[in-house]
């Protein structure tokens, strides 16, 4: 028996998602922005599955906090980067996170703050979290760039995977130039790590008072970073 033909949408359903498409993009403008951007060439495999984890249980030190609005930046390959539209559903993020898929190729970190400098100009982002391990670019460049970030009032928080004397020195000059803080991204601890990525979110989305009002361990551990 064939099926009968499925009904066209009347115009209260099409009203009712033009409804709900404009509430979703209202809630992202006005809510705190965060910029979470993710290193994905081939050397970050390992911990991957670690880093997608983690982003889902960032949003829970905000939940009674403030609404949060959140874009997924990452690079890999061959001069490929991308960028997520602003969302506040942690759902939503989980899925992009896991539909990336790590690539062999140099990092990108100049362009990474070009975008968040970028997105900064059109509406104000509250921080901006990076994971990596690696960096292959003008230090002096990024340092600029970093600057800027600092004088706009954009710290970046920059998640160290591996123990490079080099990287751990640029990451340490672009924290401390914008502003943020460097964190070790360590997989042997990844509750505190969870506490740190959670403290940053508190921040964005609150500020330093919603640090200073927290019990948690990582917002202590984050004060004493921004601190120094």
């Amino acid at each position: 028996m064939s099926r009968s033909p499925a009904k066209p949408a009347g115009r209260g359903e099409v009203a009712r998602f033009l409804d709900k498409r404009r509430n979703l993009q209202a809630f992202a403008e006005r809510s705190p922005r965060l910029l979470f951007a993710v290193d994905a060439t081939a050397s970050r495999q390992p911990t991957w599955d670690l880093a997608c984890q983690l982003q889902g249980e960032m949003f829970l030190a905000t939940e009674r906090l403030a609404s949060l609005s959140v874009q997924l930046c990452y690079y890999r390959g061959l001069g490929e980067f991308q960028a997520t539209a602003w969302t506040g559903s942690a759902g939503a993020l989980a899925r992009s996170m896991s539909r990336v898929q790590c690539a062999a190729g140099r990092t990108q970190l100049t362009r990474v703050l070009r975008h968040a400098l970028a997105e900064h100009a059109r509406r104000p982002v509250r921080a901006a979290i990076f994971i990596g391990d690696a960096m292959e670019e003008d230090a002096g460049g990024l340092a600029g760039l970093a600057g800027e970030c600092g004088l706009k009032r954009l710290p970046l928080f920059l998640f160290q995977e591996g123990g490079q004397p080099a990287v751990t020195a640029c990451f340490e000059q672009l924290a401390r130039l914008s502003g943020g803080a460097r964190l070790d991204f360590d997989r042997a601890s990844a509750d505190r790590l969870a506490g740190l990525l959670g403290a940053v979110a508190r921040y964005a989305a609150g500020g330093r008072e919603a640090l200073e009002k927290s019990p948690s361990d990582g917002a202590r551990l984050l004060l004493e970073k921004l601190e120094r």
